[in-house]
């Protein structure tokens, strides 16, 4: 077989559970419920970190946020790794990029006047930006002009530009919908922009499709904004009060006093949001039916390898918060699909797997399926023997890992615990029945999933669970250890010159 086409497919802040194929109890993902039929679904799927720029520092270098060190939007990625883009080119491959990957340009080395120094949202280095779809979507917006639309003076407000009305909780009978029609919503655009790409697209190509929805603004273009009943979705999993819920940890209470993470007091509203958060994610869902039927009809579905994922999931309320970060599941827990057109690859198809993978683990599966080397700096493995229908390699994890960083947060940390930046982390290890939160300078925290899959009941201070505690911080450690960056570690300088071991 020619070397392998690669379509790399992220949607932005897209739960885990929130797949038809697995159960969902309301939203309908027929495409992608098809594309895990013939491919792989992995399940217990896990973001490394977040928001948008750190978690994909992880997906796109292979390497934990205490290794590549962006830590939040706009930290900058050392110049130093590398990525799979950089390493598909060796190979001849021209990767491009159709959206954005919210990489913070290294400084050291560039002009200061160079224009990637002023937004934390440019492209990751080895990458050739076909369309730009990141905070200002002009390349949208000019299209949307040139068919007879007004956008707003800001590029970027077109993606919360709302029809004309009253909302559903003042009243309507459904969310105000978009103010463009779905055929030329953000996301139909990006969508048709690759699949013009792909109509002259020489073999073998790599593109990197990076879907803003169902990111907010919440606001869906009709038929979508109605699909689902606000007064239907499912109830909130949190406590009576914020008061009661930022009771569990001064993190989640500091979190809970910030307007922009805490999920709105108005019922009605809320629910709205879950509803148009939903139909989002069913709008991006018809798209990749679109781009499949075109990869059907080309030809091309035969020799691409597609990998469908989210940079991290979204809270939608639960725990009174909106938005990602922190430590509970909905910000990490996300989809992973992927479908290897490989022979090899076919006592894998339709399979589900439960084993915990993670971000890191994407690149290596995508450079080990061109025929690339997998850097040295990679802390994660190729996910290829799931994909052939194999069980987990014997020394596959056992856990899900991530790391949040909270700097933010200090200002607002109480006086008893006077944190600086630096003592803002937290990192959690998650695995079948317990999840060990540890923090730098604050109290830890210990769930039981199996009695407690809400994450409602701290039991760190419970004299019975000691003994899971201790266990919880040893594993934590030995998998801190076992992670350290290596990039050289294996080298030795002698005599005879650079021996590798």
């Amino acid at each position: 077989m020619p070397p392998l086409n690669v379509i790399f497919i992220t949607a932005d802040q897209w739960r885990g559970d929130c797949l038809s194929a697995l159960g969902h109890p309301m939203i309908k993902t027929p495409n992608l419920d098809a594309l895990g039929a013939e491919g792989v679904m992995f399940t217990r799927h896990y973001a490394n970190t977040a928001p948008c720029g750190p978690s994909r520092a992880s997906l796109h270098t292979g390497l934990y946020l205490h290794n590549h060190r962006s830590h939040a939007n706009g930290t900058p990625l050392d110049a130093r790794h590398t990525n799979w883009a950089l390493e598909a080119a060796k190979l001849g491959y021209d990767p491009v990029l159709f959206g954005y990957t919210d990489t913070s340009t290294d400084p050291r080395g560039v002009e200061a006047d160079d224009p990637r120094l002023f937004t934390y949202e440019g492209p990751l280095p080895g990458i050739r930006t076909v369309c730009a779809m990141d905070g200002h979507p002009k390349a949208w917006t000019d299209w949307l002009n040139a068919k007879g639309y007004e956008t707003p003076a800001d590029p970027g407000r077109a993606y919360g530009k709302r029809a004309a009305g009253p909302d559903w909780e003042d009243g309507a009978a459904h969310p105000r919908p978009l103010a463009y029609p779905a055929e030329v919503d953000d996301t139909a655009f990006l969508v048709g922009q690759l699949i013009d790409y792909l109509r002259t697209a020489r073999d073998p190509f790599v593109a990197h499709l990076s879907i803003l929805r169902p990111h907010p603004p919440f606001v869906a273009p009709e038929p979508y904004n109605a699909l689902y009943d606000p007064m239907a979705v499912a109830a909130f999993k949190r406590k009576a009060t914020p008061e009661a819920e930022a009771r569990q940890h001064p993190w989640l209470g500091w979190r809970l006093g910030r307007r922009e993470f805490r999920a709105t007091a108005n019922e009605r509203r809320l629910r709205r949001l879950k509803a148009v958060y939903f139909g989002l994610m069913s709008r991006v869902d018809e798209e990749i039916g679109v781009l499949m039927a075109f990869l059907r009809q080309s030809g091309l579905i035969d020799r691409t390898l597609i990998i469908f994922t989210s940079d991290h999931g979204e809270e939608m309320g639960d725990h009174w918060l909106l938005g990602k970060g922190g430590y509970f599941d909905g910000s990490y827990r996300i989809p992973l699909i992927i479908r290897d057109p490989r022979a090899q690859a076919a006592g894998g198809r339709g399979a589900r797997v439960e084993a915990f993978t993670e971000h890191v683990d994407i690149m290596p599966t995508l450079l080990e399926a061109i025929g690339a080397n997998v850097p040295r700096q990679c802390d994660g493995a190729s996910l290829a023997p799931f994909l052939g229908g194999a069980s987990a390699p014997k020394a596959w994890r056992g856990a899900a890992h991530w790391e949040f960083d909270f700097g933010d947060d200090a200002a607002s940390a109480p006086s008893e615990h006077d944190l600086t930046p630096d003592q803002c982390a937290m990192t959690i290890l998650r695995g079948e029945r317990f999840k060990y939160v540890h923090f730098t300078r604050l109290p830890p925290l210990l769930f039981d999933l199996a009695a407690d899959p809400d994450e409602m009941t701290d039991l760190a201070a419970d004299p019975a669970y000691a003994g899971d505690m201790m266990a919880g911080a040893q594993d934590l450690l030995s998998w801190r250890m076992a992670s350290e960056d290596r990039t050289l570690s294996h080298l030795r300088l002698t005599d005879a010159g650079v021996v590798s071991d």
